[in-house]
């Protein structure tokens, strides 16, 4: 995809006439990115691929999205599906979209069942999402296995104390509901993506403010060799 810049420039020299100067970009990372349904899927196995990788205590988000977004663009090149690539801080947006998605769907197949979820990627996500989430709380019933208080409640010398509970008990403060929590992380999210935009947004007004600016150096540095061969002459 080219985009094209006209720049429109009066002539002191031709009383009423105009120069038109015309610059073809043809870098092609300027140009938007559309997420289509089948890119989704690229970014969706990719990351979920990529999930172990991302669930290590000590690893650099910012190089694993780098890594999402070469392999998307291959995948997306193969396929002949779009000329523009995606860069690495649209497939972060891009996820978390999803994965606020995925986490509502999650929600209703808990209290309704699998069967009322109808979005398209919910089942790829759930077979790796839900599955990390049981290998963590196997991971901790492994760790208190092997201590010795776990050991003496499995041979039964052991017996907890319970603490005996006050004659007036304290009034207890509800916990908000799970539906006001996930509406606070998405929120959080949404912030979050709107500062990304903001972000993007204004890199693209100072690279087009530089883009103009070599135009106008360009054209004034010819207007001078212009006037240099006619001083010549």
């Amino acid at each position: 995809m080219e985009v094209l810049e006209t720049i429109v420039i009066q002539s002191s020299e031709v009383e009423g006439k105009e120069t038109v100067v015309s610059t073809v970009d043809t870098d092609k990372t300027k140009a938007e990115f559309i997420w289509t349904l089948q890119a989704t899927w690229h970014l969706v196995n990719t990351r979920l691929e990529m999930d172990a990788a991302f669930d290590q205590p000590v690893c650099k988000k910012k190089k694993l999205w780098e890594m999402v977004a070469e392999k998307v663009n291959a995948k997306l090149r193969e396929s002949d599906i779009t000329d523009v690539a995606v860069k690495a801080y649209e497939c972060d947006l891009k996820w978390r979209n999803v994965l606020a998605t995925y986490r509502r769907n999650a929600e209703r197949a808990k209290r309704l069942g699998a069967a009322s979820v109808h979005w398209e990627f919910f089942k790829a996500m759930h077979e790796v999402l839900d599955k990390s989430r049981e290998d963590i709380e196997a991971q901790r019933r492994a760790k208190l296995s092997g201590t010795r208080v776990a050991k003496a409640m499995a041979s039964k010398r052991f017996t907890p104390i319970l603490p005996t509970p006050p004659a007036t008990a304290a009034p207890c403060t509800p916990r908000p509901p799970q539906d006001v929590l996930q509406l606070y992380m998405e929120l959080q999210e949404r912030k979050m993506n709107m500062w990304v935009q903001q972000k993007a947004l204004e890199e693209r007004k100072i690279e087009a403010i530089n883009n103009l600016a070599k135009a106008i150096s360009s054209l004034a540095q010819r207007n001078g060799c212009t006037d240099s061969s006619k001083d010549g002459q």
